[in-house]
C-alpha cells in the first residue's frame, strides 16, 4: 500500500488530463498480460496481426506485465490534453541520467523481471544502458510505430470515454468535494484524513509537497491503478467509468425501423453516441466528412434526440433520454446490426 500525503495547497492543485502515451504504454501491459477472455479481449484479438514491423521485444522488455514501469515512458501532460507527438518529444527530452537510472532499476526489479526470457531482457538492458541517449530515441520511435498500429485507430472512441469520465469526475467534485471524488475513483483508492491510500504490492509514503496531483483516466490501465511521485507533478492513473462499453460493437441499423425513419447514417450516429463525442471523433469513427456529419447532427438535434455541450474548444454530442429510449428499443427488439462505417444514405 502506498500513501500520498496532502497539504492544503495540494487540494487546490488537483488536475485532470488525458494522455495518448499513457494509453499506448498501458496497452502494452495489457498485451503482455494477454488476457484474451478479459475486458480488452476484442482489442487483443484485433491488434495481434497488425504489429509486424514493430520491435515488440524492445517494448515488452520495457513494459512488463507487472511491477515497475519507468516514469520517463509516461511523461506528465502539460495540460488537460496532449498529442502523441508532444508526449514523444517529452520522452526524448528526458535527461540521460534519469533514463539510465530508471532502466537500471527496471533491470533489477524483482517483480518486473519475472517470467521467461530474463536473459534476453538483461542483454537488451545492457545494450540500452551503454548509450542512454540513443536508447531513448530508439524507444520513442518504436512507441510511435506501435501507437499508429495498435492504439491510434481506436483513439476517437477511447478519447470519448475519457471525456465522459472527466465530466463525471468534475460533477463528483462539485457535488461532494475531494472526499466524494476519491471515494468513487477506484476500489483501490481511499482518502483518510490528509492521506490518499492506494492498494499496491509495495509499501511506501510520499509527500506531495504542494506539487498537487494529476488524475489521468486511462482505459488500458484496468484493472490497476498507477502511481507516480516523480517531479514535477505526481500523478495517479486509473480506469475510467463506463469502461465496459469500450469494445462493444458500434450499433447500426441497416434494416431496422429506426433506420427507415431516420436514415441509416443518422441511426448509426445515434447508436454510437452512448459516449459523448465531438464532430472530429465521430467523423473518424464513421469515415464521413465533417460538413456532411454536421448536417446530420443538426437534424438530430432539431428532433430532440441529441444534445450538445462545449468542452474547451470542442463541442460534444450525446443522446438525450429520448434518444436512449429509441436505441434501447432497437437493441431489445434485436433489430440492429453492427457496421463500423455508414456509407451514404
Amino acid at each position: 500500500m502506498i500513501e500520498l500525503e496532502f497539504t492544503p495547497e495540494d487540494y487546490r492543485r488537483i488536475r485532470f488530463a488525458f494522455s495518448p502515451v499513457a494509453e499506448t504504454v498501458s496497452s502494452l501491459r495489457a498485451l503482455t498480460a494477454g488476457r484474451r477472455n478479459g475486458l480488452h479481449g476484442p482489442w487483443l484479438a484485433a491488434v495481434g496481426p497488425r504489429l509486424d514491423g514493430v520491435d515488440m521485444e524492445l517494448l515488452t522488455s520495457l513494459v512488463r506485465p507487472a511491477g515497475y514501469l519507468p516514469d520517463f515512458l509516461v511523461p506528465t501532460p502539460p495540460g488537460r490534453t496532449a498529442t502523441m507527438e508532444s508526449s514523444l518529444a517529452q520522452i526524448t527530452g528526458t535527461a540521460t541520467d534519469v533514463v539510465a537510472g530508471e532502466l537500471a532499476h527496471l533491470a533489477q526489479h524483482r517483480v518486473a523481471q519475472r517470467g521467461p526470457g530474463r536473459a534476453r531482457r538483461a542483454a537488451l538492458m545492457r545494450d540500452l544502458l551503454a548509450d542512454p541517449e540513443r536508447a531513448v530515441s530508439r524507444i520513442a520511435a518504436e512507441l510511435a510505430r506501435y501507437w499508429r498500429q495498435a492504439v491510434e485507430p481506436h483513439w476517437p472512441r477511447v478519447h470519448a470515454l475519457l471525456q465522459a469520465d472527466l465530466a463525471h469526475r468534475l460533477d463528483e467534485l462539485a457535488a461532494g468535494g475531494v472526499a466524494q471524488l476519491f471515494r468513487t475513483l477506484h476500489p483501490s483508492v481511499s482518502m483518510r484524513g490528509d492521506l490518499l491510500t492506494v492498494v499496491k504490492y509495495y509499501e511506501g509514503r510520499a509527500r506531495l509537497r504542494e506539487r498537487g496531483l494529476m488524475l489521468v483516466p486511462c482505459a488500458f490501465a484496468w484493472p490497476d491503478v498507477w502511481v507516480s511521485t516523480a517531479d514535477p507533478l505526481p500523478s495517479l492513473t486509473y480506469s475510467p467509468r463506463g469502461l465496459g462499453r469500450l469494445w462493444e460493437p458500434a450499433p447500426g441499423a441497416h434494416r431496422s425501423p429506426l433506420a427507415a425513419v431516420l436514415g441509416r447514417t443518422r441511426a448509426t450516429i445515434l447508436a454510437l453516441l452512448d459516449l459523448p463525442m465531438s464532430t472530429t471523433q465521430l467523423a473518424a469513427q464513421l469515415e464521413l466528412a465533417a460538413p456532411t456529419l454536421n448536417v446530420h447532427l443538426k437534424s438530430l438535434q432539431a428532433t430532440g434526440i441529441l444534445t450538445s455541450h462545449r468542452d474547451g474548444r470542442a463541442v460534444l454530442y450525446r443522446r438525450t433520454p429520448l434518444g436512449d429510449q429509441l436505441v434501447g428499443a432497437q437493441l431489445r427488439a434485436g433489430l440492429t446490426d453492427w457496421p463500423y462505417s455508414c456509407g451514404s444514405t
